[in-house]
This record gives structure tokens, C-alpha cells and sequence, in this order.
């Protein structure tokens, strides 16, 4: 009897609709803005997706630049087909977006020969401007 019961109520529980990832709802949040431009947030859904940032404004150099927010931050979700992905990234003037995972495909590497030649190239002068 225990063992009918038991199947029951795991019957109803898978049975049960569940929700799509646009319908999770966020469990925890938290966000922290300063008056210097420096921020912090982070949140997490019911449906395990979590992500996190700060971030802070800086002064660009150059005469024409504008001040650009440098951030970091990282994210959590399970992937369609099961897999858990772990993204983190880095967002600057300098480097531009830069993100880390796993999941992600590296290039592969330069053959040695190559690199040979464009190192060889790199140390060339600049050719002459042409004239038109």
C-alpha cells in the first residue's frame, strides 16, 4: 500500500505543469548602484539560472573619449540538453568583451611555421605610402 502511495505522489508531482524558463520567477535579487558609477547586482531564478556583475566608471584616455563602465560578472544555466554552462567575462576600454567557458570553442593553435613567418613579418618596416 505504502509503495501505491508512493507512486502517486510522484505521479502528480511530474504531472504537474511546469514552468517555461520565460515563466521562472526570480527567487533572489540584489542590486547596489553608487553615486560614483560603481554598481553590483545579482539575481537568481527558480529555474537554477544565476548571474552576477560589477561594474565601475572610468575615465578613457584620448581627447575625444568618454568615460566607458568596466565590468565582470558571470552566469549560470543549464543548457537544453542537460549540460550545466558557466560563462564569466570581462567587458573594457582595452580588451573589449572577453568571456571564459567551457562550452566555448577555443581557435586552434598557430602551426609553428606560421607563426615563424608572421613573427618574421612583424619585424619588417612599414612599406613606403603609395602615391596615386
Amino acid at each position: 500500500m505504502r509503495l501505491i502511495i508512493l507512486i502517486s505522489v510522484a505521479a502528480v508531482a511530474f504531472a504537474a505543469p511546469q514552468k517555461s524558463d520565460q515563466e521562472a520567477e526570480i527567487i533572489k535579487q540584489d542590486f547596489d548602484q553608487q553615486v560614483d558609477g560603481s554598481y553590483r547586482y545579482s539575481f537568481e531564478t527558480e529555474n537554477g539560472i544565476k548571474a552576477e556583475e560589477t561594474g565601475s566608471l572610468k575615465k578613457a584616455s584620448g581627447p575625444e573619449a568618454s568615460d566607458v563602465i568596466v565590468a565582470q560578472g558571470a552566469f549560470t544555466y543549464t543548457a537544453p540538453d542537460g549540460s550545466v554552462i558557466n560563462l564569466n567575462y570581462v567587458a573594457d576600454d582595452e580588451g573589449g568583451f572577453k568571456a571564459e567557458g567551457a562550452h566555448l570553442p577555443t581557435p586552434p593553435p598557430i602551426p609553428p611555421a606560421i607563426q615563424k613567418a608572421l613573427d618574421f613579418l612583424a619585424t619588417l618596416p612599414p612599406p613606403p605610402p603609395s602615391r596615386n
